[in-house]
């Protein structure tokens, strides 16, 4: 494997994030993925999303919808303000990257005549936060005041939550099926590497929803309680309106499918996509794909109605990207011909189009969401 080699001040970081989890195993002995994973992420100023290197666009990891077109954060728009002209409410979005997709749609709702009392930002990562605060006070000086950010949900909260690319990077259990039984793969260390060792998994939350799912033997997989956990309190907190998430994934038949029987566990580092997970532990994204039949679930039984799951192409063609589209005139070239090739990649089959789902819930809205009026697949989950 050649990737970028990374900078002395970026490796010094990463070599005390691996101080930091051999010191867990230690004290342990074994730790679970889930947990090397979350420290990896988000441990407090070494993590992925805890230090400052540059994650996002080009000169970062990987890039976003967000980052590729301001038309995926206007067309968005259109069904944030569908649900505040019913709700009256605010907007809620969690993990909010670079800031970019809330300035764009700020910017589209303060267009459309429909901008909230305040746009709320949950952000865990005090990084990222001051990378937003400075785009939004940029873009939208005089909206600084009404953007603020959160360090934990609120108890109670009105209007649209959303999130894109949130819940792949919440840290997952890795189970691994065999013959004689189930068991949980784990992390420890040997001569200060990194290495898998499997663990008997016989009782437990996790236990239980790995027997449901009745694996093949020599099966690995992933199981995201992490993410249906997180749904299930944005369930608790939302009062009337709706939630609306977006994020590479399939539904359990398609993620748990014989054929897929090493997972679906990666990693990005600067536009580079490979397998290892112990790679510079600190500098690179580590994400698995959405069981969306799971969160899905997990919405109802916190007492929402599931109003939609189907692609993000759909998506934004039931939210009017091509009549944004159409804004820009095919005489300027310059302008319109980039925007083309834009929307062609949050759109494609081929690039992000089909791979990336929108699911959505809602709470006392009895109206359908706009942007699932065409091409719903919930039969799908």
């Amino acid at each position: 494997m050649s990737l970028p080699v990374p900078t002395p001040e970026a490796l010094s970081i990463s070599q005390q994030l691996v101080q930091v989890i051999n010191e867990e195993i230690q004290a342990r002995g074994w730790i679970s993925f889930a947990r090397y994973m979350e420290l990896a992420l988000y441990a407090p100023g070494l993590g992925y999303y805890s230090a400052g290197a540059a994650k996002l666009g080009a000169a970062g990891d990987f890039v976003t919808a967000p980052e590729i077109s301001p038309l995926f954060g206007r067309s968005l728009a259109q069904q944030v303000a569908q649900v505040l002209r019913v709700t009256g409410g605010d907007v809620l979005e969690v993990g909010a990257g670079s800031g970019r997709l809330a300035c764009d749609i700020l910017a589209e709702l303060i267009r459309l005549e429909c901008a909230p009392g305040h746009y709320y930002i949950l952000e865990v990562s005090a990084d990222l936060r001051e990378r937003q605060q400075q785009l939004v006070a940029k873009e939208l000086p005089d909206w600084i005041n009404k953007v603020q950010w959160l360090s934990e949900l609120p108890a109670a909260f009105t209007g649209c939550i959303i999130g894109n690319e949130v819940l792949d990077a919440m840290p997952v259990h890795i189970i691994h099926q065999i013959q004689h039984g189930l068991y949980e793969r784990g992390v420890v260390s040997e001569n200060q590497q990194f290495v898998w060792q499997d663990q008997p998994l016989t009782q437990g939350v996790l236990f239980d929803a790995a027997t449901a799912l009745a694996l093949m033997p020599d099966y690995l997989t992933e199981i995201n309680l992490s993410a249906q956990g997180f749904i299930s309190s944005l369930g608790q907190c939302l009062q009337r309106g709706a939630i609306v998430m977006i994020d590479y994934g399939f539904g359990e038949g398609e993620y748990y499918h014989p054929q897929r029987n090493q997972g679906t566990l990666m990693c990005h580092y600067r536009q580079h996509a490979h397998p290892d997970p112990y790679y510079l532990p600190g500098l690179q994204d580590i994400t698995a794909h959405v069981d969306f039949t799971a969160v899905g679930v997990a919405g109802i039984d916190a007492g929402l109605q599931l109003a939609g799951y189907t692609s993000q192409a759909q998506f934004l063609i039931n939210c009017g990207i091509t009549d944004l589209l159409a804004l820009t005139s095919a005489d300027d070239v310059a302008a319109y011909v980039p925007q083309v090739a834009a929307v062609q990649k949050l759109m494609s089959p081929a690039e992000m189009g089909e791979l990336f789902k929108v699911m959505a819930w809602t709470r006392a809205m009895e109206m359908p969401l706009l942007g699932f009026t065409q091409g719903d697949q919930t039969r799908r989950l």
